[in-house]
């Protein structure tokens, strides 16, 4: 019972996310935008308006691979984004020029996330190893300690994640429509793109803390 809580029905809830920010993303990546702005119009204006001269907005390869840089000030956006005119490409770039106004302003999620990406990356890289010797060393209290701490630092990214993440999509609504980039009845296309994406976020933290959850209980069941 205890498995099924704390890792099958996160993992499920994870999957389910991942549905809806697909299917979410797919159909209103078809609705385009009545002012035919494309997402890096979009971008540009926000940062504009909130006095943003120095990031530069490049266009990269994949789908919803886009990303604000901090360290080197770079906005990327998925050409599908980069040059589309749909609801789901202004939200997207909205959402991550929100990110570069957080990094102007000192935004302290931001900067504790900022801070934590190095310790996470490199739990995230030691993790696989840790499950393999876990494999074979099921008993070791020792491994389970390892797990518990690299589940830790991952749980504590994810959730200072959230703030960020949802503050970047209330600055993406707020700007696209004091703008006027978007109007009227298209705001509800644009935060359902957002309000999707998000929940894949809070899915992400779930499911770090049921694991956790989980190797705390082993941990005292082997003492």
């Amino acid at each position: 019972m205890e498995f099924l809580v704390l890792i099958i029905i996160p993992i499920l809830v994870g999957l389910y996310a991942q549905m809806r920010v697909s299917s979410t993303y797919d159909h209103f990546s078809k609705i385009r935008s009545r002012n035919n702005l494309t997402g890096r119009d979009a971008a540009e204006a926000v940062l504009r308006a909130a006095g943003i001269n120095d990031v530069e907005i490049i266009p990269i390869q994949g789908h919803l691979t886009d990303h604000y840089d901090p360290s080197k000030k770079i906005l990327a956006l998925s050409q599908e984004n980069y040059s589309g005119t749909s609801l789901a490409a202004l939200g997207v770039a909205a959402h991550e020029a929100g990110h570069a106004i957080q990094h102007k302003q000192q935004y302290a999620p931001l900067n504790l996330r900022m801070a934590l990406v190095p310790i996470t990356s490199f739990a995230s890289q030691l993790l696989p190893f840790v499950m393999l010797a876990g494999f074979f060393l099921f008993h070791s209290i020792t491994t389970i300690y390892i797990a518990i701490g690299i589940y830790l630092i991952l749980t504590v990214f994810q959730l200072v994640t959230l703030p960020v993440e949802f503050d970047a999509s209330t600055r993406a609504k707020k700007y696209l429509a004091s703008l006027g980039i978007i109007e009227g009845d298209e705001a509800s296309g644009v935060r359902s793109v957002l309000d999707a994406a998000a929940f894949t976020y809070v899915a992400a933290f779930v499911s770090s803390l049921g694991w956790l959850l989980h190797l705390i209980l082993i941990a005292n069941d082997r003492r």
